[in-house]
């Protein structure tokens, strides 16, 4: 047997597969038959130069160090080294396990352009779309910064305005007081004065009279004015004022002031899809998911809440699930129905939307609060509080961002806004166009008297798509992850006749894309380009509201009408 051939499975022409190629293109490291050399040889985009198979890369075989006069043909797996056929034969390799060493650089060659493959079709990339992210992060930072600097001056104008309208005014106050106090004084000083001039002229008339020793002027004209000047004028006793500075509370003032919050870097596992397109997922069986035919429900999980008050579902894990209704509690169930916990919300509103973060954390909106917030460890913190807009619905990306939907104060705007924590990093409410690509508004859903208050339920798909169930439009909306508009998903046509509300939505591990038709009672089911795939509509559902999938790509789907949860394989 040809030794070349020996120690391996088949060697087969790279181009039609037929096996013992005799032929090898040294330059494309290219196995050919007879019959596809000339098609090889057209590719005039590079030189190819094609020798005999086994005179394949002869040239380049090293020389054995301990047999000079001999090539290494042969490669020992145990000590990782090209060998001559006398080493294999001798003691040292005789046990070891020896292969063709054109064997090996076939492997080692298929590794290597694999390698390359996945550099620098998914690993160069992944790191050009970390750097770019931590370009705009850096930015952000910066411009939040000058941003709150702004702020913080402005807050600190305000305040010195009010302490010179405060100075201002005190000095105002204390000169109306003086005047007031200093007429007085005047007033009685003057009078005062008087007298002192009346005293005076008596006295030097008493003087003159005594001199003059004119008995008449005595006793005919002398009338005494010392009872008129023994009354004596009140004294008036003036309290000066004080001015009472008080101590300045340094911890009151700050407060007063306002204050940052503290900022922070999260380390986020799995920033990134770990898999190259086209690479197997874990669990492997994922990898080509086929939709079922019959689509059948696992299990159904009977909840506290009544008919049409249950509207949100969010997986915790595989086992366990968050709901929410039209009451301040959020609820953790089991499969297996039994109620784990409950969590009143901090202001005592019903949560608008729930999500959950990557290690277990719970996210909610708040819409009369203007809230955002996260539960850990049973405590709940406010992340975001908006102002001049609304929060709608929320989900948790592969990054670990939150991705808010909400409206303006006067329901005219709608957008998405991307937030790492507190942070801003991104804004998506308009297309190439300048045009809304979502709608705003409150519509009403007459056969049902049903008010559906500009709910878009929103999910991330695994291609960083930006999925929204806009139901006030009767679409679903997807664009990329930098806000491109990638299509609008407005139902197959002609398939119904009364309208398409699409409500929750959700994707699963094939980047599919789920979403509940709230009054058609059934699921549609996308592709990632927005094709239409199937229904699920044979599951007995009842106004289907919120979705979400576990990562075994099991659906649960919270149904408004009973306040059931069923969970739905959908997939063979």
């Amino acid at each position: 047997m040809d030794p070349d051939y020996s120690l391996q499975d088949v060697v087969r022409c790279h181009l039609c597969e037929i096996p013992v190629p005799p032929l090898h293109c040294v330059i494309c490291n290219t196995h050919l038959c007879k019959d596809c050399e000339g098609k090889h040889l057209s590719d005039k985009s590079k030189q190819h130069k094609v020798v005999p198979f086994n005179l394949r890369l002869t040239t380049s075989i090293p020389g054995c160090q301990k047999h000079s006069t001999k090539k290494c043909k042969l490669f020992c797996d145990q000590c990782n080294i090209p060998i001559c056929a006398v080493c294999h034969s001798s003691k040292e390799h005789q046990t070891h396990n020896v292969v063709n060493i054109f064997i090996v650089l076939e492997s080692k060659s298929q590794a290597a352009q694999k390698d390359l493959q996945d550099l620098e079709n998914f690993i160069y990339p992944k790191y050009q779309e970390i750097a770019s992210y931590l370009s705009v992060q850096k930015a952000n930072l910066k411009e939040n910064s000058k941003k709150l600097i702004i702020e913080i001056n402005k807050n600190g104008d305000d305040l010195h305005k009010e302490i010179n309208t405060i100075i201002k005014k005190l000095k105002s106050d204390l000169d109306e007081d003086g005047s007031k106090q200093l007429s007085i004084l005047t007033k009685q000083e003057t009078k005062i004065t008087r007298t002192i001039f009346a005293i005076k002229q008596s006295i030097a008339g008493l003087k003159k009279l005594l001199d003059s020793n004119d008995v008449v002027s005595i006793v005919s004209e002398y009338k005494s004015r010392n009872a008129e000047f023994r009354k004596l004028p009140p004294k008036r006793l003036v309290s000066l004022p004080r001015f009472v500075p008080q101590k300045i509370n340094k911890d009151q003032l700050n407060q007063q002031f306002g204050s940052l919050s503290a900022s922070s870097i999260e380390t986020v596992k799995d920033f990134y899809p770990k898999e190259t397109p086209g690479a197997e997922t874990s669990p492997s069986d994922r990898l080509s998911r086929k939709l079922s035919a019959a689509p059948h429900i696992i299990t159904e999980i009977i909840t506290e809440y009544g008919a049409y008050k249950l509207n949100n579902v969010s997986c915790l894990s595989d086992e366990n699930i968050w709901i929410c209704g039209n009451d301040n509690i959020m609820r953790l169930y089991n499969i297996q129905g039994e109620l784990l916990n409950s969590i009143q919300t901090k202001s005592k509103n019903k949560p608008y939307d729930i999500a959950v973060t990557e290690n277990g954390c719970l996210f909610y909106t708040d819409y009369h609060d203007r809230t955002v917030n996260i539960v850990k460890n049973a405590r709940i913190q406010t992340v975001i509080k908006l102002q001049g807009w609304i929060p709608l619905n929320v989900c948790i990306a592969f990054s670990g961002d939150a991705l808010v939907v909400m409206i303006s104060d006067d329901n005219k705007q709608t957008k998405v806004v991307r937030y790492s924590g507190s942070l801003v990093i991104g804004s998506i409410q308009f297309n190439d166009k300048e045009q809304p690509l979502y709608s705003s508004g409150v519509s009403v859903l007459n056969r049902e008297m049903i008010f559906l208050n500009n709910n878009k339920f929103i999910s991330e798909n695994r291609n960083q798509d930006i999925c929204v169930s806009d139901c006030l439009a009767c679409a679903v909306v997807v664009v990329n992850q930098a806000g491109k508009l990638r299509f609008t998903y407005t139902e197959v046509p002609s398939s119904t006749k009364e309208s398409f509300l699409p409500i929750g939505i959700t994707t699963d591990s094939q980047s599919r894309i789920l979403t509940a038709c709230y009054n058609n009672h059934r699921i549609h089911i996308l592709d990632q380009d927005g094709q239409f795939l199937r229904y699920i509509d044979n599951c007995n559902l009842r106004s289907p509201y919120g979705l979400c999938v576990d990562t075994r790509d099991n659906l649960f789907v919270a149904e408004c009408h009973t306040g059931k949860v069923k969970k739905i394989q959908y997939y063979m």
